[in-house]
């Protein structure tokens, strides 16, 4: 079976390029990713490996840790390794698992579970669905699944989108629209009732009962602003000017 967002991320000891890990214990209090691919050596990993490389301190900085996975024995990795950093410009320093027996993509439903043999009589196109990405929060659930073909190279801009999202509506709340960045506008979570959302956020704009506009929390003119006044008055955003003009046309 599947997993699914709000999923316990499953549990596992594994080999690692940085020794021996078990999973849980690793993450321990932070947020992590974990990035999966089906074979070592392939030219699409081999950039994704290397970005997610460069990209490192943008995850550390937001408390993410990073782990890879690939099918492959750990003394592969470290020779893909070499390969990255002369092509990339970069070496990964984060660990890559060695799913030498499949244990782990089969837990995570990347592979079957009657997926039989090891990884060296196993090829890349044995293990296509082994491209997914995990996004896991410190309660250790899932938080995000994407599976990328293998043709498509993953965005890892768009993850640290993601990710910036899932921390904020953590803390907060509220949701983010389709393209929000980090600093736009969000909305009041539906759940929190009127009387609630005054206390929360004083006052916000409405282009429908169920759309309640504000400033991200934290963002200039936001309620939990320390120079923010008692009782703000509401700001008409860019975002909330561009619904109410879509929502006032014939």
């Amino acid at each position: 079976m599947g997993l699914s967002i709000s999923d316990t991320a499953p549990d596992f000891e594994a080999g690692t390029t940085q020794g021996r890990i078990r999973f849980h214990e690793w993450i321990g209090d932070s947020w992590a990713v974990l990035f999966s691919h089906p074979k070592d050596f392939t030219p699409v990993c081999t950039t994704e490996l290397g970005q997610m490389a460069t990209l490192a301190p943008e995850f550390e900085r937001r408390g993410v840790k990073v782990i890879g996975l690939s099918v492959d024995a750990t003394e592969r990795h470290q020779a893909w390794a070499d390969d990255i950093e002369e092509t990339q410009g970069t070496r990964p320093g984060y660990p890559i698992i060695g799913d030498t027996d499949l244990n782990v993509s089969k837990l995570y439903g990347m592979l079957p579970a009657a997926a039989s043999g090891d990884a060296s009589s196993r090829c890349a196109l044995d293990n296509l669905t082994v491209r997914n990405v995990f996004v896991i929060s410190p309660d250790k659930t899932i938080k995000l699944i994407i599976a990328y073909p293998n043709v498509t190279g993953r965005n890892f801009d768009e993850l640290l989108r993601v990710i910036d999202s899932l921390q904020l509506t953590a803390r907060h709340p509220v949701v983010t629209p389709a393209g929000w960045k980090p600093g736009e506008d969000v909305m009041i979570l539906n759940s929190v009732p009127d009387d609630q959302a005054k206390v929360i956020f004083g006052e916000w704009t409405s282009v429908k009962p169920y759309i309640r506009i504000v400033p991200q929390p934290g963002s200039a003119g936001s309620r939990d602003e320390s120079s923010s006044p008692p009782n703000p008055a509401p700001r008409i955003t860019t975002r909330a000017r561009n619904w109410l003009t879509r929502s006032m046309s014939p």
